[in-house]
C-alpha cells in the first residue's frame, strides 16, 4: 500500500516513509491511496480473536512494507497487561442515560489515562522501524503541539527511545493542572517540554511552520536529524485508532448487543477530528455505520462546519472544562475533505490556503452533501457538560470526564432530534481524574479547593471511582520543566534545545 499527500497527490511514499516523515513537504497530510475492504466474512474471522490479534491483522493491511514479525513485535510491546491493566485495552461498558442504552468505549486505561495512549504506545515502535527502513542512522526530532493529552502520551511513549528527541509545546493556560503536571514531571533524557503564550492553535500552527521552514530542515540535515510528528497529522498516529472501532464492533456482536451486519452509531468528542476520522475510515473499510456524531464543546467550529459547509475559525476562542477540544483549526479534517472531494488535491490545497490567509473556506455543494449524509454535529457548553456528569453519576453511579460528558450530551441531543435508537458506541477519551476540578464541581461543588490532589482524594471518597495509579503517583514526582516562550519564538526554542 502506498500513500499520497492531500495537497499534492503526485507525491507517493511507502507506509514507512509516511510515518517517518510525519507530514508531506508541501504541508499536506499522508493518506492511503486506497483502503482495504473488509467483508462480513472478514469481521466474522475477527470475532474470536484478542484485541492484539485484531490489531495485527489491520496493521498488516496498511503497513505492507513491514514484515509480519515486525508488526507483531510492535503490537506485543505496545498493548501489554502491564500498561493497560487487561488484555483488552479498550473495553466497552454498557450504561443507560436518559433511558437510552449507551456503550461507552473506555480508551483511557493506558499509562497516561487518555485515549492518546492507544496510538502513542505503538507509534514509537512504528517510527523506529520506519527510520531503519528509510533514514538509517538519522535521529528523529519529534515536535508535538498539544491541547493536553497528546503531549503526555507522546512523552511517555517516546521517553528514552533510541534515535529520537522530542519537544512538546502546550498553551500555558489551556490545559488542566493535572495535564500540566503530567507533562512537566516527565522523565526521559531525550524529552523537553515548553509552554507557549497563546492557545493550542498557535502551538499547532507554529509546529507546522517549523516543519516546513527550509533553514531549520537544512540545519537538521547537517546534524543527521530529521523532523517527524507524533500528532495525529502522522499516519502512524491515526492508524491505531481505526483498530479500536473495528474491535468494538466485534465486541458488540460477541456480547449479542447487535447481529453481524447491523449498523451502529458512533459518537466522538473531538477538536482535531482525528478520532472521529479513524471511525470513518473503519466504515470505509466495511464496518456498518449509520451515523457519525461529532461532539464539540463551546468551540463549536466543527458543528457549524458540518451544518453549513463553511469552516470559519474567525470567532471567539473559549477556554472550557474540556480543554483537549479547545481547538479552532481541526487539522485532520483535511483528510476527510480529500476523500469527499474525490482526491482533489488542488481543491484541498486551495481550501487550506484560504484557511491560512483568510481564516475560512467553504466546501462545494457536493462535499457538503456527503458530510451531512454521514455526520451529525452538535455541541455542549460547560454548564451542560457538568450537568451531564452529575446525571450519569446519579443514574448509574458511573463517573465520566468532561470530554466524555460532551459526547453523551450531544448524543442525547441527536436522539431527541432524530428519534434514532441505533445501537451506539461512545468514545470515552480520558479518566475523570485528569479533570478532577471540573468533575468534582459537577458532583460535589462544596468539596472544591485549591489543591489538585486533595480534590482527587475527595472525588474518590465521594464517588468510589478508582484513582488510576499513574495519577496517584504524580503527587510525589519532581517538576523538571518550567519553560515558557512566545509562539513566534518557537523556532529559536527548537534550535536552542537541539543545539543546532
Amino acid at each position: 500500500m502506498l500513500y499520497n499527500s492531500t495537497e499534492n497527490n503526485k507525491e507517493v511514499v511507502s507506509a514507512a516513509q509516511a510515518i517517518a516523515q510525519g507530514i508531506s513537504k508541501d504541508g499536506g497530510l499522508f493518506v492511503p491511496q486506497e483502503l482495504p475492504k473488509y467483508t462480513e466474512e472478514t469481521f466474522k474471522s475477527l470475532l474470536g480473536l484478542s484485541y492484539n490479534e485484531r490489531a495485527k491483522i489491520v496493521f498488516s493491511d496498511f503497513l505492507t512494507d513491514f514484515t509480519e514479525e515486525e508488526i507483531a513485535d510492535c503490537v506485543d510491546k505496545a498493548y501489554t497487561v502491564e500498561k493497560f491493566g487487561s488484555e483488552c485495552p479498550a473495553p466497552l461498558v454498557a450504561k443507560k442515560y436518559n433511558g437510552n442504552e449507551i456503550n461507552i468505549m473506555e480508551l483511557w486505561h493506558g499509562p497516561t489515562c487518555a485515549f492518546k495512549d492507544m496510538a502513542l504506545q505503538i507509534l514509537p515502535h512504528f517510527l523506529t522501524k520506519s527510520l531503519k527502513k528509510t533514514y538509517d542512522g538519522k535521529t528523529a526530532v519529534i515536535l508535538v503541539a498539544t491541547s493536553g493529552d497528546t503531549g503526555k502520551a507522546a512523552l511517555e511513549g517516546f521517553k528514552d527511545v533510541d534515535h529520537t528527541k522530542m519537544i512538546v509545546f502546550y498553551p500555558e493556560d489551556g490545559v488542566s493542572p493535572m495535564q500540566k503536571r503530567q507533562m512537566n514531571t516527565q522523565k526521559g533524557s531525550n524529552v523537553n517540554v515548553c509552554a507557549i503564550k497563546g492557545n493550542f492553535d498557535d502551538a499547532q500552527t507554529g509546529v507546522k511552520k517549523i516543519f516546513t521552514t527550509d533553514e531549520i530542515v537544512e540545519l537538521l540535515h547537517k546534524n543527521d536529524m530529521l523532523f517527524s510528528s507524533a500528532n495525529s497529522i502522522n499516519w502512524g498516529r491515526l492508524l491505531p485508532q481505526i483498530v479500536y472501532y473495528i474491535s468494538a464492533y466485534c465486541d458488540l456482536v460477541n456480547s449479542k448487543k447487535i447481529n453481524m451486519g447491523d449498523k451502529i452509531n458512533i459518537v466522538v468528542p473531538t477538536g482535531n477530528f482525528g478520532n472521529i476520522l479513524a471511525a470513518y475510515y473503519a466504515y470505509c473499510m466495511g464496518m456498518p455505520v449509520n451515523k457519525f456524531i461529532c461532539a464539540s464543546n463551546q468551540n463549536n467550529v466543527l458543528t457549524d462546519f458540518i451544518n453549513t459547509g463553511v469552516y470559519d475559525k474567525n470567532r471567539q476562542f473559549y477556554a472550557t472544562a474540556s480543554p483537549s477540544m479547545d481547538i479552532l483549526v481541526s487539522s485532520n479534517l483535511e483528510r476527510l475533505l480529500y476523500k469527499f472531494s474525490g482526491n482533489n488535491d488542488e481543491l484541498v490545497a486551495k481550501w487550506m490556503n484560504q484557511l491560512k490567509t483568510e481564516g475560512k473556506y467553504e466546501v462545494t455543494d457536493e462535499v457538503k452533501k456527503e458530510i451531512t449524509s454521514k455526520f451529525f454535529g452538535g455541541f455542549c457548553d460547560d454548564t451542560n457538560t457538568k450537568a451531564t456528569i452529575k446525571e450519569l453519576f446519579d443514574e448509574e453511579k458511573y463517573l465520566c470526564d468532561t470530554h466524555t460528558s460532551v459526547a453523551i450530551n450531544v448524543y442525547n441531543q441527536y436522539v431527541e432530534k432524530t428519534g434514532d435508537k441505533t445501537p451506539v458506541v461512545i468514545a470515552s477519551t480520558a479518566s475523570p481524574y485528569k479533570f478532577s476540578h471540573s468533575v468534582l464541581e459537577a458532583v460535589a461543588p462544596e468539596a472544591i479547593c485549591d489543591d489538585e490532589f486533595t480534590m482527587v482524594d475527595e472525588l474518590n471518597k465521594i464517588t468510589g471511582a478508582e484513582v488510576p495509579k499513574p495519577i496517584a503517583e504524580l503527587k510525589n514526582l519532581e517538576v523538571r520543566f518550567n519553560n515558557v516562550t512566545d509562539a513566534d519564538k518557537m523556532p529559536e526554542y527548537v534550535k536552542n534545545t537541539l543545539g543546532i
